[in-house]
């Protein structure tokens, strides 16, 4: 506020304020111009250039990060991969072979991807067996018809532990919402939602038991849980050719050919790169359904 000094001229509002002191008692602060202006000339000597610092410091730490990731993959490649294909991979798939007949492997496999989710147990080493095994074609009809069993016993299971759930679920609404979306709206709604939960890194197993609480139905949720895990499949499936490949190149001594490495390093980079590109994409759109969930509880809508 300011007051016309009776000529041309203003003169700033001058303000007085009193404070207090433990060794020089009370005192006047003398005060002249607005609380915008104060404020906004203590923003400004706050500032400090550092545009060029931080440029340098994220190229310092990125150059830095490659260097230790290229050191630690030529190390692993170089003397550790080596290593335990050849005291562990290799004698381990000996002895699956020799003990186990191919159905009753396969019944085993089976079994174990079916059943570990249920008592918290992952079932990603069984899934690679089957990848070993099998293929990608018997292996995927193996995982994913056991798949679809191993996400419906802990829905069925959640019935013991509703109220409990529902409770938990009530506790952090926010960190819930993802959950909550996925039993909102139409039928096709929780099928995508629930498929883009699969897709995400989101824990697996946890989802298992927590789908119940959040009003999912059971139609949406087996279906777009077993539609969600087909990357998780065939990154699996194929995570288990590249062992049995590496073993078999291993154990009789020889060389993979120009061929086979090409091929093998163009698999993993376009499973690589598809997963990667689902995770993100599956991120986005939950953050979305997670920001409209909570707008929704922070501000309800009054009938």
């Amino acid at each position: 506020m300011t007051y016309s000094n009776g000529v041309d001229g203003t003169v700033p509002e001058l303000k007085l304020r009193v404070e207090e002191d433990s060794d020089n008692g009370d005192y006047l602060k003398l005060r002249g111009g607005s609380n915008e202006e104060d404020e906004g000339s203590s923003a400004e000597s706050s500032r400090c250039p550092i545009g060029s610092v931080t440029s340098v410091w994220f190229w310092v730490k990125l150059i830095s990060l490659v260097v230790c990731l290229g050191s630690l993959a030529f190390v692993i490649i170089k003397w550790v991969g080596p290593f335990l294909i050849e005291k562990e991979l290799i004698p381990f798939i000996n002895w699956v072979r020799n003990t186990f007949s191919i159905p009753v492997l396969g019944l085993l496999l089976f079994a174990s991807v079916a059943l570990f989710p249920s008592i918290l147990l992952p079932s990603s080493p069984s899934m690679w067996m089957a990848g070993l095994t099998f293929g990608y074609g018997k292996g995927f009809l193996l995982i994913l018809s056991a798949a679809s069993i191993g996400v419906t016993l802990p829905f069925l299971i959640g019935h013991l532990f509703l109220h409990k759930m529902q409770e938990w679920l009530k506790k952090y609404p926010k960190k819930a919402a993802i959950l909550r979306a996925a039993g909102e709206g139409t039928w096709f709604h929780q099928f995508q939602a629930v498929t883009l939960i699969r897709v995400s890194p989101f824990p697996y197993i946890i989802y298992n038991y927590c789908a119940l609480a959040t009003g999912v139905h059971y139609g949406p949720y087996i279906l777009g849980s077993l539609v969600g895990m087909v990357p998780e499949i065939f990154v699996s499936i194929y995570t288990g050719i590249m062992l049995r490949t590496l073993a078999v190149a291993s154990d009789t001594r020889h060389t993979l050919s120009v061929v086979e490495i090409v091929v093998n390093v163009l698999g993993f980079c376009v499973t690589a790169s598809a997963t990667i590109v689902c995770t993100i994409y599956a991120k986005k759109k939950l953050s979305a359904m997670q920001s409209e969930d909570v707008e929704t509880l922070q501000n309800p809508i009054l009938y």
